[in-house]
């Protein structure tokens, strides 16, 4: 569909939003805030110029309108803190962000759907939420009956696996530092326990005891992150006919030179030159360190 198509689509249902009475606050722009909270406080018509809007403070705030950019209207409150972005009446950049901070600072909920699809954000701290009693809870449950989690997400591959017998696949995405680590390590932990392979094979410690030494060879330290990847890593993990673990291969892929890192002025220290990255190895199997 044409963006001009778009924009006027848009036009016709907010007009007919606020023309309703049935909601009259959006979302505007703002340098410090992103997104901020407006009410509409003079009905809009049709090539009307401008808009009449009063902000939370009270202060009034007219805005010009161009070109069919109106703003964002602002969902029910009824609808703020779903867990699932779809359920929203409007599904957009302002509306996303919001119902993500609702949820996670006021009720220190991380994962959130959208659809099929889990949205976590890193908390940067130990929740107790991956519990073996959190694992044996998601374990046989439909994904849209439990609360947001990666456990859900889990399962429901599992699930499929083990009801279709093909493979299934789970990608991890995210910026630097967003946790992708993390939540792969908790999806192969519930595998291994809901397949009963804990006893026999911990898959979970023999991927992660590999990491270190693909990060001393892989990752860099960046502007943005002290321990930044330079490469993706595809994990397969291989079931029995009895869906238990019996092993794991990991892959790693996006090695091309285009993404080895260099030093640019505003980063200091010798620890980011790549020629410095065997020593690594070499101080780490010094008896000092060993003990």
């Amino acid at each position: 569909m044409p963006v001009r198509q778009i924009l006027r689509d848009v036009s016709d249902g907010w007009q007919a939003c606020v023309a309703e009475g049935d909601y009259t606050r959006v979302w505007i722009p703002d340098p410090d805030e992103v997104w901020r909270s407006a009410e509409l406080t003079k009905d809009y018509k049709e090539g009307d110029k401008s808009l009449q809007l009063r902000l939370e403070d009270e202060t009034e705030y007219p805005i010009n309108v161009q070109n069919n950019q109106l703003p964002f209207l602002r969902n029910p409150d009824i609808l703020v803190g779903e867990n699932d972005l779809t359920a929203l009446s409007y599904l957009h950049e302002p509306a996303v962000l919001h119902n993500l901070k609702v949820r996670f600072l006021e009720s220190n909920h991380i994962y959130t759907y959208c659809g099929i699809v889990l949205v976590a954000i890193n908390p940067y701290d130990q929740l107790p939420i991956y519990g073996q009693d959190v694992i044996y809870a998601y374990s046989g449950q439909n994904m849209g009956d439990m609360d947001p989690h990666i456990f859900a997400v889990a399962e429901e591959a599992y699930k499929q696996m083990a009801r279709d017998e093909k493979n299934q696949s789970i990608i991890v995405s995210g910026e630097s530092g967003a946790g992708k680590t993390v939540s792969a390590k908790y999806a192969m932990r519930y595998f291994t326990t809901v397949s009963g392979s804990a006893s026999d094979t911990n898959i979970e410690e023999k991927v992660l005891a590999s990491s270190p030494i693909m990060e001393a060879i892989g990752n860099a330290k960046t502007t943005r992150n002290d321990n930044s990847s330079r490469f993706g890593k595809y994990i397969q993990i291989g079931f029995d006919k009895r869906y238990r673990i019996i092993g794991a291969n990991m892959r790693t892929y996006l090695l091309e030179k285009s993404r080895v890192v260099f030093q640019v002025s505003r980063v200091t220290g010798w620890w980011d030159r790549p020629i410095c990255r065997p020593l690594q190895f070499h101080c780490d199997s010094t008896d000092s360190l060993l003990g």
